[in-house]
């Protein structure tokens, strides 16, 4: 039986800004000629993986900064507005999305490092969810190819079939990320319970100012360390 598609899965919102002209060029260069929508959402999601290499260390926690419109524009970011894009770019090619969000343990993290954290689990992590069919796909285009190669991770594929989530092991058999809590699936991004829920784990120190402070800054020196 199709599912019932909710209206709010294809409708423009301030931060998912599917109908920004930018965002529509970005996702009609992606997907091509694909008219197939698993064919375009995987045209998609290589686009976003791929095309905005993981940076966190120039993050900028203002709301315009995490509007797709704003997202496509940049050259390199994080989870969060990756997953942003992505879900604007399925919903302006006329594919229900949503966002997505897990706390993750990364066993990569360093001892010198969770010391500082005093803990190991990074929260909020984002990642779109795509409706094809009459299933949801969850798809985190957080680290592109070139870092994965790298550092000698597993980079996440998506072929339509299966969802595309942080491996639990490096190529080398280490344990990787484990998703340990579930935070549900949004229409919008709740950046305000996001930004709140950073100070109060990391302190609002974090949410003050950019750099390598900030959890995913320090999440990605774990994942190269």
């Amino acid at each position: 039986m199709p599912m019932e598609i909710s209206p709010a899965w294809l409708t423009p919102t301030w931060f998912i800004d599917c109908d920004h002209p930018d965002v529509v060029a970005f996702a009609n260069d992606a997907a091509g000629d694909a008219t197939d929508p698993t064919e375009v959402a995987i045209r998609l999601f290589y686009a976003v993986r791929d095309g905005f290499r993981y940076d966190p260390y120039n993050v900028d926690y203002a709301p315009e900064r995490f509007r797709a419109s704003s997202v496509v524009r940049s050259a390199s970011n994080w989870c969060v507005p990756k997953s942003v894009l992505l879900t604007a770019a399925a919903r302006a090619r006329g594919i229900p999305a949503r966002l997505g969000f897990a706390d993750v343990r990364n066993h990569l993290t360093s001892e010198k490092l969770r010391a500082q954290m005093k803990t190991d689990v990074f929260a909020w992590h984002g990642y779109s969810e795509l409706l094809l069919g009459a299933r949801w796909f969850k798809l985190s285009t957080a680290f592109n190819i070139e870092l994965c190669q790298k550092f000698g991770v597993k980079p996440l594929e998506f072929d339509g079939t299966g969802d595309a989530l942080m491996h639990p092991y490096d190529q080398a058999g280490n344990r990787h990320m484990e998703y340990i809590r579930q935070r549900g699936s949004y229409d919008d991004l709740p950046l305000d319970r996001i930004l709140a829920d950073f100070a109060e784990i990391y302190g609002s120190e974090l949410t003050a100012s950019t750099g390598p402070r900030s959890a995913e800054a320090v999440g990605d020196e774990a994942f190269t360390a």
